[in-house]
């Protein structure tokens, strides 16, 4: 089964940017959905945001809206998420997300729509 690896991880400066990426093996002819998760210290794992693989269309959290920005590059097999105006509040573990299927659930952020799963990469603020 295709493997999901994020890498990219590290810390940031308050106001600082940071771009996350995602390797997703048969991105092109495989996916149709991916998207970023995130788990905060003490939260629940959240969506961030999804990007549908055929056409490009993005959506997004109400916390990153204008901040952050996902994006894929089908050559590459990857997926990206950009960071930038980063918040305390945003550090956390990311984590890369993809299905198979096609569903306005999984643009819109529903965790339960995603069979694949990286094992995430931990972005931190900094002094």
């Amino acid at each position: 089964q295709a493997q999901l690896v994020e890498s990219g991880g590290g810390s940031v400066r308050p106001g600082g940017s940071l771009k996350l990426s995602c390797l997703a093996p048969g991105l092109r002819d495989a996916m149709r959905v991916m998207a970023w998760f995130r788990q905060r210290p003490g939260k629940e794992r959240e969506w961030v945001a999804s990007i549908k693989v055929d056409d490009g269309s993005t959506y997004y959290a109400d916390p990153v809206k204008r901040r952050f920005i996902v994006s894929r590059d089908l050559a590459e097999n990857s997926v990206f998420l950009q960071m930038n105006d980063f918040l305390p509040a945003d550090s956390g573990v990311y984590y890369c997300a993809g299905t198979r299927f096609f569903t306005h659930e999984a643009l819109l952020g529903d965790a339960r729509q995603f069979g694949l799963w990286g094992q995430g990469t931990r972005v931190s603020v900094s002094s």
